[in-house]
């Protein structure tokens, strides 16, 4: 392996992070608004939204995933194996997205056909974009704490687009379409189909490859597999995140349900005022005139601003403790506020925001700790059989996440669908039967809760602790000291 300089510059970091923060402004909109966009604006019923969303997520997650982690990890350019993935898919991925969210004039058929290939083209070409740079994190440096540094300004770009997309992304399309969401979403996307292409560019352009596989390491996906059937942390990593995004798209895809069909209006509009009018105040009206699209922006927006919070002090706990046992805390104690929205009842507004600002707090801390673990696992798969295969193992991890996204997604659509949702079109609106109100409770406090705690419970049998990083690490550095 290539033994040079393992630290990255400011410069370097905040390049890469900003591929991840344009990543995110399409993967946010799918976890925030694919239900609501397939039930709502494109007219779709829930139980067809949500066959296309599972279907289409596991084609993605079992066949887009390993070809695309196949094809990187063979990949061989003066770029390197991963950096010309996102060079190439720069412009395609912001296009796919644009069209995804499109909503043509075609027949109820012709609407269930259009939604599943562009879903499955937009799927397709965030795999070859996002997971090649998702391996990139693992071949910038071989310095797990340099990793984790990279992480944390990597998931700090995650977090302005989620701000962006859960706090002003529904006020801006209805101003943008004057009413008409289908008219303001499409307004959206193109804009941020443009900002997302140059992002990706300057991530090009400014990252460099420095973990090199020697050139006579074997590399055959057969022997890619076989490594992965005995790799046990990469097993547990791999359901672990499937679960984590479940829980997710099962949360992200709720609030907006949960906003206009359970939380009192009166009440929330009591609450927010006083933001809302010094927002006025000053000139700036972010959120309009409609209280529950305010609310619904506020109230992610307090959670994703704690997120950031937490996020400082990932590196710090998972330098002292492991990066696993820090997870472990943050995901657990995160999930007992998740949980609490079961006991709320819809004018208990207050406690809503609460519980949302301090599960963004500790769920902040781990979240930059996910994909610095699998980026160990890659190094644990080299220190165990003397070769690396990182994209393949990036890949089976976007799997789960492409399942796990899959699954959410679809059981938000399905579920409220059992609830007795009716759907709406553009511009529409439908009163909803009562029992909608207590499916979107739901799907915001218990049925997201059990995937976070399997999840930690599968965590407490992930071996690579904070001793086992240290040797890792020693020993590869030492193999690659002598290979020079």
């Amino acid at each position: 392996m290539n033994n040079s300089s393992q630290k990255i510059s400011v410069v370097e970091k905040i390049g890469y992070s900003l591929g991840d923060l344009a990543a995110n402004l399409v993967f946010q909109t799918l976890v925030t608004y694919l239900a609501y966009f397939y039930t709502d604006i494109y007219g779709l019923k829930p139980e067809d939204a949500s066959i296309i969303t599972l279907t289409v997520g596991l084609l993605a997650g079992f066949v887009f995933n390993p070809l695309i982690g196949a094809l990187a990890d063979r990949t061989r350019t003066k770029w390197g194996k991963f950096r010309p993935w996102i060079l190439l898919t720069a412009i395609p991925l912001g296009a796919a997205a644009l069209f995804a969210f499109s909503t043509p004039d075609f027949s109820y058929k012709g609407k269930m056909i259009y939604a599943a290939i562009t879903y499955s083209v937009l799927l397709l070409l965030y795999a070859a974009n996002n997971l090649p740079y998702a391996a990139l994190s693992g071949v910038i440096t071989g310095d797990m704490s340099e990793r984790n540094s990279i992480s944390s300004y990597r998931f700090v770009a995650v977090m302005f687009a989620q701000f962006f997309v859960q706090v002003f992304m529904l006020p801006i399309i209805l101003s943008a379409g004057h009413g008409d969401k289908a008219a303001g979403i499409e307004v959206v996307m193109t804009w941020l189909a443009i900002i997302g292409t140059i992002m990706l560019l300057i991530t090009f352009l400014t990252t460099k490859e420095r973990v090199i596989p020697k050139p006579e390491q074997e590399s055959t996906l057969r022997a890619d597999l076989k490594d992965l059937k005995k790799n046990k942390p990469w097993i547990i990593m791999l359901t672990v995140t499937a679960l984590i995004f479940i829980t997710l798209a099962m949360k992200g895809g709720s609030y907006v349900y949960y906003f206009n069909n359970y939380v009192d209006e009166a009440s929330l509009q009591q609450f927010i005022s006083p933001i809302t009018n010094f927002f006025n105040s000053i000139g700036m009206n972010f959120f309009g005139e409609d209280p529950r699209s305010a609310g619904f922006g506020l109230f992610n927006a307090g959670g994703i601003i704690m997120m950031i919070v937490g996020i400082t002090f990932s590196k710090k706990f998972a330098d002292k403790y492991g990066k696993r046992d820090a997870f472990i805390a943050s995901l657990f104690i995160s999930t007992l506020f998740v949980l609490a929205f079961i006991f709320y009842p819809p004018k208990s507004v207050g406690l809503m925001f609460l519980s949302q600002i301090l599960h963004g707090f500790f769920y902040g801390i781990g979240t930059p700790l996910l994909w610095a673990m699998i980026a160990d696992v890659a190094d644990y798969s080299e220190w165990k059989n003397n070769r690396r295969a990182t994209a393949i193992i990036f890949s089976a991890m976007m799997v789960g996440l492409k399942v796990g996204l899959s699954i959410g997604s679809s059981l938000v659509a399905l579920i409220i669908g059992k609830y007795g949702y009716i759907s709406s079109e553009g511009a529409m609106s439908v009163v909803q039967p009562e029992s909608v109100s207590a499916g979107a409770k739901m799907l915001v406090s218990v049925f997201p809760s059990i995937p976070f705690f399997l999840a930690c419970g599968l965590l407490m049998f992930y071996e690579i602790n904070k001793k086992k990083e240290i040797e890792i690490e020693h020993d590869l550095k030492e193999r690659r000291k002598a290979k020079n």
